[in-house]
């Protein structure tokens, strides 16, 4: 059983509306032997220091989010993949506390196998930030913009993901245009999008 980190016993006293399924999964969790921490406001277990599961919630449910999900094989079904631009991490969502418990054994198994595909150091292979559509706009705006360019470049590949996802995700060309307009001088300073 690892040991409880004090930042998380509050994070579990203010939990509404998940705190009676956050105190299973974290028992579940916690039997596992990883270490507890927390990290970007979050629940996160670790494994020789490396994050391996989170546990967080939304309006409709709370999950359990397996950093490196999409290594795992999967045999119940039970992964999702938050968004399409999430590449790595997958997610067990629950609704109610009996979900948690019907599949605290599976939930064990996968947690177990998410322990031993960290320790085994696999690695997967991520898109990189040129795989991705960059809007028609922001070419444009490159072209007559030859310093927002060499800014936007000097970004890490994760920022320049997420201002391109950002711009994309506009479904009228003026609202794109604006967005890439009012994020010229963040990205001039080097500054990611929720900075």
């Amino acid at each position: 059983m690892g040991d409880k980190n004090l930042k998380v016993d509050t994070f579990m006293q203010k939990a509404s509306p998940w705190q009676a399924e956050y105190r299973k999964l974290r028992e579940i969790v916690l039997s596992s032997g990883l270490d507890e921490d927390f990290k970007w406001m979050h629940p996160c277990y670790t494994s020789d220091g490396s994050n391996v599961v989170l546990i967080h919630g939304f309006k409709d449910y709370c999950a359990l989010l397996f950093i490196k999900g999409a290594l795992l094989k999967d045999p119940k079904g039970i992964l999702v993949q938050q968004t399409e631009q999430v590449q790595a991490a997958r997610q067990v969502r629950f609704r109610n506390l009996q979900e948690i418990v019907d599949l605290e054994p599976s939930l064990k198994a996968y947690i177990q196998e998410a322990i031993d595909v960290e320790k085994s150091g696999i690695k997967l292979e991520l898109k990189k930030t040129e795989d991705f559509p960059m809007p028609d706009e922001l070419k444009a705006k490159f072209r007559n913009d030859p310093e927002l360019k060499k800014a936007f470049e000097a970004l890490t590949p994760g920022r320049q993901h997420a201002y391109q996802l950002y711009f994309s995700q506009a479904k009228q060309a003026a609202t794109r245009e604006a967005r890439i307009e009012k994020s010229r001088e963040r990205i001039l300073a080097g500054i990611g999008l929720n900075e």
